[in-house]
């Protein structure tokens, strides 16, 4: 960390990114519950992706060339683990449990990028670190532990965990990714390939929709916003 406080304080402006992110990200499952109620979960994860492509692609700086072409392929695996995957894998464990407990595992997104980047990187990790891992997974599983009832629900926390440790992949690839080209570049790239990869399960959802303006309203925030 950097000597000078003046440098490592947050400003007001950081203050409000972070709570933005927050608000964001955290209602995005409430938003996820919703959209499921109007389209198949394959759909909710295809048009949160697609639309979220289509935002970032108003701006022209996501849109500037990489700085280092050859990241291609690492950015298209970016877009499965990051988004085609876990979004996908959050729409359908949705319909059988509440967005309430899906937020509350995901919290443990943190805990697997910092077991994996010491797996990965083989960085020692230290005894305070380690405690706090354990701790933190213990938690996780007190949290959904006595939500489970039944097979569906069992099932869903599994899938939550999943897209939460494909987050964890992600979090140790993109950054690096992100320094070597700009953050909107790398996440525009990836949600197109991640846009691609849905599209089968996707499109083809729209047979069984039933699209009401709640729904409609939060597939649109959810994708736009998110």
């Amino acid at each position: 960390m950097p000597s000078d406080p003046t440098t490592s304080r947050l400003s007001v402006r950081d203050w409000l990114s972070v709570a933005a992110v927050a608000l964001m990200w955290g209602s995005s499952f409430l938003f996820i519950k919703i959209g499921v109620q109007d389209f198949p979960p394959g759909t909710v994860a295809w048009l949160r992706i697609s639309l979220g492509a289509a935002a970032l692609a108003c701006l022209p700086i996501a849109r500037t060339p990489l700085r280092h072409p050859g990241d291609r392929r690492l950015i298209a695996v970016l877009g499965i683990v990051w988004m085609a995957i876990p979004f996908t894998l959050f729409a359908y464990a949705e319909v059988h449990i509440s967005s309430a407990l899906a937020g509350m595992i995901n919290g443990a997104t943190p805990l697997f990028t910092a077991l994996l980047a010491a797996l990965w990187l083989r960085d020692r990790t230290s005894r305070r670190m380690a405690v706090g891992l354990v701790v933190g997974f213990l938690g996780v599983v007190v949290t959904g532990w006595p939500n489970v009832e039944g097979r569906a629900s069992a099932a869903a926390v599994v899938m939550v965990l999943a897209a939460t440790l494909c987050y964890g992949v992600a979090f140790n690839i993109s950054g690096v990714l992100q320094r070597r080209n700009g953050a909107l570049p790398v996440i525009w790239r990836a949600q197109i390939v991640a846009m691609i990869v849905t599209t089968p399960l996707g499109v083809t959802g729209f047979v069984e929709a039933t699209p009401s303006l709640p729904g409609v309203t939060a597939v649109l925030v959810l994708g736009v916003l998110g």
